[in-house]
This record gives structure tokens, C-alpha cells and sequence, in this order.
């Protein structure tokens, strides 16, 4: 960050005040002396109060804060602009609208209606209107441009306000004050340094000391302001890296339980199929032993002798044929036992009837 030393100081002539019949007893404490009736400036305390303020500006902006340059004098307004802008911060230094920090809603469509206009303007919109209309939105988008142009990229209140003049942007001070926003002054001693954060005593008046002080603090902001910059780019590369991976990585999960469920799926279609399977091949199995079963009653009858009417008797069902079959076999064992006791007898008789 830049420093500024006393001879800068020195040399740019910031210790030079006001005269003495024209001072503020409230900077009494930041006066070295008097000089042809002209007060000087401490340049010792102006030196350290600097540095302070520049390490102030310097933090704030490296944390992503925003400070709003306030200079609208004619010394203040060009160094006011080009810090500014180099900073990339807001800025007033043509004229201070009233109600610009305590009424900053009002002012925020007052900017959107500045950013409409601009666009229509950058689009040729502007030229296609009637040349009544087109002259009034011209007209308005140049007041707006002179009132609000430094201020049209602040979209909140800002973080601190550095004041190059106290008596010229009282109304800003005020503001300020009221809504607690700390402020950065150079203090000449016609000043009150009361309402003042980080008070620099200094010369106002001068060109050189203005550039000198605007330069210092807006030094350590641009280079605050850059820092801060490029660890916001690397950490939004960061950002969307991680989101990328985090997509992948959904994407890849998504995969695996669809290619899951369709494996699950196909596991199942293939278990059901299978039981279909078997079910048809024992039904198809009954099925074949229905139509074997009736075909197997006559060739087991085929052994049978026929009656002796020479009729075939008719075949008694299952169940009687067995019963029956059960009661004839006590019948059938004693008549084959008298059989067996006649048979000699039985065969003498036909042998002698035989001769």
C-alpha cells in the first residue's frame, strides 16, 4: 500500500490551514502554530492519523467493503473521479442529492430508471420514439447521468464514505452520521472534526494536497479492493467446481439406481417368468396323467375268461370287484382243499371206465 511520508506532505503543502480569525476551537489539539496569520498544521499527527486511515480503508476493502468518495469541490472533483474509478467504488463529485444514504430506496429506483434509459439508449431504442418523447428521455437520462452517474453501480449502502471537505458536504456528514456509516475526512482547521472516524488534518483548499490525500487512501482501496477481487474470482472458481463435481457425482448416483432398479426389475421379470414356467409344466404333467388313466382299465380286463354264455360279462367297478374278490377267497380255499382230497379217487374211476 502506498505511504506518505512527511516530506510528501510537506512538499504538497497539507500543513498549511486557514486563517486564524477563521478556525474551529474543536482543531485546536491538530495545530502546530501560527504563521502571517495563517494556522499550521501539526504534520507529525497528520502523518500518523493517515496511515491509520489508510490501514482502515485498506481492511475494509480487502473484506469486500465499499467506500463512497464524496468530493464535489472543484480542487477534489477530478482526483475524487479517477480514484474512484480505479477503485471501482462510487462517487459523488458533481453534486450531492439530498437523501441519498437516509433515503436510498427512493434513490435505488432513481438508478434503476437511469439503467433503463441507458439501455434504451445503447439499444437505439431511443430513436425509434417520437421526437418529443425522445427528447424529454434524453433530457432526463442527462440529469440523471450528472446527479447520479458515480453512483449508478451501488446497489447498498456503502461501508464508509471518505469526505474531502467537511463545510461543502455538510449534508453528506449528516447523512452519514444518522445512519452510523464511519467516515474518512481531511479536517482543515475551519472544521469540526467532532463527527469524524478517522480524522486527517490537511490543507483542503490546495490541488496538490488533495491529490495527495485522495491518492494515498484511494491507493490502499485499490489495492484492498483487488485482493479482495481475485480471492472472490478463485473462490467462485472454487464454487463452481465443487457444483460440477456435485453434479457429476448426481448424476452418477442416478445412474447406478436406475441401472440397480432395471437389474432388479429384470431379476424379478426373470423369477416370474421361471414360476410361470414350472406351473405350466405341472399342469401340462396332470394333464397327461388325466388322459393315461382310462385306457389302462381294458388291457388289465384283456386276462379275464369270458362267461360261458359266451357273453362278455359286464367289468363290476373298481371298488365292488375288490370287494368281491375279498369274500370269494374263504370260498375258494376249501373247495380247492376237497378238490385235492377227491382227485384220487376221481382218477381210479376214470381209468376204469376207460377200459
Amino acid at each position: 500500500m502506498p505511504e506518505a511520508g512527511l516530506k510528501d506532505l510537506l512538499e504538497a503543502g497539507v500543513h498549511f490551514g486557514h486563517q486564524t480569525r477563521r478556525w474551529n476551537p474543536n482543531m485546536r489539539r491538530y495545530i502546530f502554530g501560527e504563521l502571517d496569520g495563517i494556522h499550521i498544521i501539526d504534520l507529525i499527527q497528520t502523518e500518523a492519523l493517515l496511515e491509520n486511515a489508510r490501514r482502515f480503508a485498506g481492511e475494509l476493502a480487502s473484506g469486500g467493503g465499499t467506500v463512497l468518495f464524496v468530493g464535489t469541490k472543484k480542487q477534489a472533483r477530478g482526483p475524487v473521479q479517477e480514484w474512484a474509478e480505479r477503485c471501482q467504488m462510487p462517487y459523488v463529485n458533481q453534486r450531492w442529492l439530498g437523501g441519498l444514504l437516509t433515503n436510498f430506496n427512493t434513490i435505488s429506483a432513481r438508478i434503476s430508471r437511469l439503467h433503463e434509459l441507458t439501455s434504451w439508449r445503447d439499444e437505439g431504442k431511443l430513436e425509434l420514439l417520437p421526437t418529443k418523447e425522445r427528447m424529454g428521455m434524453q433530457a432526463e437520462l442527462a440529469k440523471l447521468e450528472y446527479n447520479l452517474g458515480g453512483v449508478r453501480d451501488m446497489d447498498r449502502l456503502p461501508d464508509a464514505v471518505f469526505v474531502t471537505d467537511l463545510k461543502t458536504e455538510e449534508i453528506a456528514v449528516r447523512e452519514a452520521v444518522r445512519l452510523r456509516i464511519p467516515i474518512i475526512g481531511l479536517v482543515d482547521t475551519n472544521c469540526d472534526p467532532t463527527h469524524i472516524d478517522y480524522v486527517v488534518p490537511g490543507n483542503d483548499d490546495a490541488i496538490r494536497s488533495c491529490q495527495l490525500v485522495i491518492g494515498t487512501i484511494g491507493g490502499a482501496i485499490e489495492e484492498g479492493a483487488g485482493a479482495w477481487r481475485v480471492q472472490e474470482e478463485r473462490r467462485l472458481a472454487e464454487e463452481m467446481e465443487r457444483r460440477k463435481k456435485e453434479e457429476e457425482e448426481r448424476k452418477k448416483r442416478e445412474e447406478e439406481e436406475k441401472a440397480r432398479l432395471e437389474a432388479e426389475e429384470a431379476k424379478k421379470k426373470a423369477a416370474e417368468e421361471k414360476q410361470a414356467a414350472e406351473q405350466r409344466a405341472q399342469a401340462e404333467g396332470k394333464t397327461a396323467q388325466g388322459h393315461a388313466s382310462p385306457t389302462a382299465g381294458p388291457v388289465a380286463g384283456q386276462g379275464t375268461p369270458p362267461s360261458p354264455g359266451g357273453e362278455a360279462s359286464p367289468t363290476p367297478p373298481a371298488g365292488e370287484a375288490s370287494k368281491g374278490q375279498d369274500s370269494s377267497a374263504p370260498e375258494k380255499a376249501p373247495a380247492a382243499a376237497e378238490s385235492q382230497e377227491a382227485s384220487p379217487e376221481d382218477a381210479a374211476a376214470e381209468k376204469g371206465g376207460a377200459k
